[in-house]
């Protein structure tokens, strides 16, 4: 019965849409209707609020709408919201300013000589105002009023002309900063923990074990990575623009001519061109800049973008007159004297030690009051004129109320889909689909694609992300990042866009497109791009890395990376170190030096241990060249096994799907106690019956060879698992053995410096009162136990301390302790010295020659070498399903 109310859910909201119903109340208002009929004809018809939804009842789902809608605004981790009123802002305040009709100008001025020059100097701008303003219907617009009349009038074949300004107008939903990007990042963040624990219980259910490793988990994602992760896309889609258009006029020149510049390209030409393009890019530089190089976050660039704006218009609102850039070059300097100060000073006003401190922290306040005055300045003049101001905070305002009203309305409208079991509908149907991963995808890609002709990118992101990314990304064969489906996913919706008849952009531009230009033609333009969008969407999904690598690079380059022996990584080290070793010698030739080394000056216990680390080493390299070896069998028999194991892992599948609706069947006819109840009891007993019917048809179905095969596969899987832990154990101890014996030697002049105390202290046994000289015994005990090598010295000393404590002191005995503990400090004196002359050199050079192979996963953080072969390598998908 849920079923019907899950379709009316749909029905609702899809009527309340269609009649032009505003969004943000549709979906809200669907879901409490339809959670409200159902509970009401639950009661009614068969005296329970709760029986006709998939689990739970109107209370839970209601209180779980609400408790969604409550998230958005005080979960922590969900505080990259706050960006979006900035964005917002940033975008207005620059279309107000006018500087995207400076920048058409002076753009089409610069490339219009060349062929097509001026639809690429539209192409052009349009990215540069989706990577500040990121408004897809303000852009169109702007780009059409001053645009398409300079393209038509020079003789620019319409369709090219159209479709090149609703394309470069939708550059926004995927090139950074966008608020798109923002809500996938915030959806997708949920998303990514649903799709772990999705992902834990099929490991579990396919092998039985308890916990999945680490390296299995889904990873989740931020704004940031999503900025960074689109920025390359972005970038390939303007370029295929570009090309498209240059290609084009090159082969029908007169469709696209050249635009002759007709005045001087002089000074004058020169500084005009400055003064439009370097402002808008500087704040681009400033924005995004500062999230790929770690400095802020997204919501403080947010706050850079806002205020850059605002000293934007300040000089670009009024009409001239003295001092008109007086408040952007306060900020300028402002800002180099802040970057100033943190290149030469310690900032931290907790830690103040002297004159340079203060200088330092005098030069921040100053570079902090000349920033407020220019900002102050500057929001003085866009309030004074025009009270562009208050015109653009009201806008603000809206939009943002809009995005956020939305987001709470789909956040009940996914409790209620949840409710009627239409997210188990969903799963079932997609990993029902033949195909696997792809063929979900597809289908989702398509959906969602087709959803874009009628509903704004902000309920796709909302409704349709929270339910099928769990889906797609707990998925072990393709093994997607939360960062490459959110961008995907932001490529599609931005073709949808462009796609007629319902294509937004279109709208936008038809609506100040003269009657000239026909709605046919405008359909037309756009089919070569939306070709594009698809072909870029095509180059994306077969090439992860153009999206995995920047987040990756600037994570493992940032102070935070993660470190050498993070478990995730560890594949990756392994064919780093591997591919070095077969590049060079250095390391092997290393150890077969050292093994030759001299150690009987050492002590037993420390040259057995050097001794090891060094056949440890030996032991790494052979047991790496096992696990490469044990990996390629692996890939070969993967060919065979891969389809049986599909087919075994579907039909288990479908026998759990099967189990677990006997189980609901079952429980059902227990509750069936009246004799009324008889005949459905019947029917449901024997409907348990079919299913177990099925469980044994189903059972007969796995191939009688899946059981040596699979053993046999698990053998090859082990061995290399064994291969590679036995690597790791070994190449450890391969670095921190010697390394330990320098430590020793790090010691040695503390050590030598504590002679003095030790001699000294005979006198102190023998003549200072028992418990004050059990004090002095004790401290110099602790002093050597602070010395790497020096523990029996302290163990000596410590006998000698408990012969004073005892309740019958006893000078003898601790005196013959201390014996012992000046012997041994004699002994050692002799080798280590003499040790660290003859083996610090040689050990020093293992170590060096060894470091960047099998020390890897000793050091601190990776060398930037290091950390760009793992950006590089992890930037890839893995297939991890053999897993599972």
């Amino acid at each position: 019965m849920e079923l019907y109310f899950l379709a009316l859910l749909i029905l609702i909201m899809a009527a309340a849409l269609g009649s032009g119903y505003p969004v943000a109340f549709a979906l809200p208002g669907a879901a409490i209707i339809t959670i409200g009929l159902a509970a009401g004809a639950g009661y009614i018809f068969a005296g329970s609020t709760d029986a006709y939804f998939h689990s739970g009842g109107p209370g839970q789902w209601l209180s779980a709408g609400v408790t969604n809608l409550r998230g958005v605004y005080w979960e922590v981790e969900r505080d990259t919201l706050i960006a979006i009123p900035l964005f917002i802002f940033m975008g207005i305040m620059l279309q107000r300013s006018k500087i995207a009709e400076d920048l058409l100008v002076t753009m089409a001025q610069l490339f219009g000589p060349v062929p097509g020059g001026l639809g690429i100097s539209v192409v052009f701008v349009g990215a540069l105002l989706a990577a500040t303003t990121g408004i897809v219907g303000a852009t169109v617009v702007a780009m059409g009023l001053i645009s398409l009349p300079a393209m038509l009038r020079n003789n620019y074949s319409p369709s090219l002309a159209t479709g090149t300004i609703a394309a470069s107008g939708t550059l926004g939903q995927i090139i950074p900063p966008s608020i798109v990007l923002i809500i996938l990042a915030d959806q997708l963040a949920s998303a990514t923990d649903q799709a772990s624990t999705a992902r834990k219980a099929l490991h579990k259910e396919a092998t039985g074990e308890l916990s999945m490793p680490s390296v299995f988990d889904v990873a989740s994602t931020s704004a940031g990575e999503m900025f960074l992760g689109a920025f390359i896309p972005g970038i390939l889609l303007v370029a295929l623009y570009m090309l498209y258009i240059l290609f084009y006029a090159i082969l029908r020149p007169k469709l696209a001519p050249a635009v002759p510049y007709e005045g001087k390209y002089d000074k004058s030409f020169i500084k005009n061109v400055l003064i439009t393009l370097v402002p808008p890019l500087a704040l681009i530089f400033l924005v995004l800049g500062s999230i790929i190089a770690g400095i802020a976050t997204v919501n403080q660039a947010g706050a850079i973008g806002a205020a850059g704006a605002m000293i934007m218009a300040g000089y670009r609102l009024p009409e001239g007159g003295r001092g008109l850039y007086y408040p952007a070059l306060l900020a300028i300097a402002a800002l180099l004297l802040v970057t100033f100060a943190l290149m030469n000073f310690d900032m931290n006003v907790k830690s103040i030690n002297d004159s340079s401190d203060r200088m330092g922290i005098t030069l921040g306040v100053i570079a902090t009051i000349m920033l407020l005055v220019a900002l102050v300045w500057s929001c003085w003049r866009v309030l004074k004129i025009e009270n562009t101001l208050a015109g653009v905070m009201l806008e603000t305002a809206k939009t943002t109320s809009l995005v956020f009203i939305i987001l709470l309305g789909a956040a009940m409208l996914t409790a209620a889909f949840r409710a009627f079991g239409g997210e188990e509908l969903v799963r079932d149907f997609l990993l029902g689909l033949p195909g696997g991963f792809w063929t979900q995808f597809v289908i989702v890609m398509l959906v969602i694609f087709i959803l874009g002709f009628f509903l704004d990118f902000i309920e796709i992101a909302v409704v349709v992300v929270p339910i099928v990314a769990p889906i797609l990304l707990s998925d072990p064969e393709a093994n997607i990042t939360a960062v490459w489906l959110g961008v995907m996913i932001g490529l599609n919706i931005q073709t949808s866009f462009l796609t007629p008849p319902f294509g937004f952009a279109l709208f936008y531009l038809r609506g100040v497109a003269p009657a000239i230009v026909k709605t046919v033609q405008m359909y037309k333009g756009v089919i070569a791009f939306i070709l594009l969008q698809i072909s870029a969407l095509a180059i994306v999904g077969a090439y992860p890395p153009l999206v995995n690598y920047l987040p990756n690079r600037v994570s493992f380059l940032s102070e935070s990376s993660p470190p050498p022996r993070n478990p995730k990584l560890q594949l990756c080290v392994e064919d780093y170190v591997g591919e070095k070793l077969s590049q060079s010698t250095v390391a092997q030739d290393a150890v077969a030096t050292a093994q030759a080394m001299d150690l009987s000056i050492l002590p037993k216990d420390l040259a057995k241990g050097l001794s090891g680390g060094f056949s440890s080493a030996e032991t790494a390299i052979t047991e790496l060249e096992t696990a490469f070896t044990s990996a390629a069998n692996v890939e070969a028999a993967a060919n065979d096994y891969r389809p049986q194991l599909r087919q075994v892992r579907g039909v288990e599948k479908r026998i759990r799907r099967a189990q677990s609706e006997i189980g609901k069947l079952e429980t059902r006819i227990s509750r069936m106690r009246e004799e009324s109840e008889a005949e459905a009891r019947t029917a449901l007993k024997a409907d348990v019956a079919a299913l177990n019917a099925e469980i044994a048809h189903l059972e007969g179905q796995i191939p009688d060879s899946w059981a040596d095969a699979n053993a046999a596969f698990l053998e090859l899987t082990t061995a290399e698992n064994s291969a590679r832990a036995k690597y790791r154990r070994a190449a450890d101890q391969a670095y921190e053995e010697p390394l330990a014996l320098l430590s020793v030697f790090d010691a040695n002049a503390e050590f030598a410096a504590l002679e003095g105390e030790l001699r000294d202290l005979k006198d102190t046994i023998e003549t200072v009162p028992e418990k004050d000289a059990e004090e002095v015994v004790n401290q110099l005990s602790k002093a050597f136990g602070r010395i790497d090598g020096a523990g029996d010295i302290k163990s000596a000393l410590s006998k000698a301390r408990k012969a004073l404590k005892s309740k019958s002191p006893d000078r003898e005995k601790a005196l013959k302790a201390y014996e012992k503990a000046v012997a041994e400090f004699d002994s050692q004196m002799v080798w280590r010295m003499t040790a660290e002359a003859q083996l610090r050199p040689q050990i020093t050079q293992y170590l060096d020659a060894i470091r960047d192979t099998l020390g890897v996963r000793v050091q601190d953080r990776f060398t930037r070498e290091q950390a760009l072969a793992m950006a590089s390598c992890s930037a890839h998908h893995r297939d991890i399903s053999l897993n599972f």
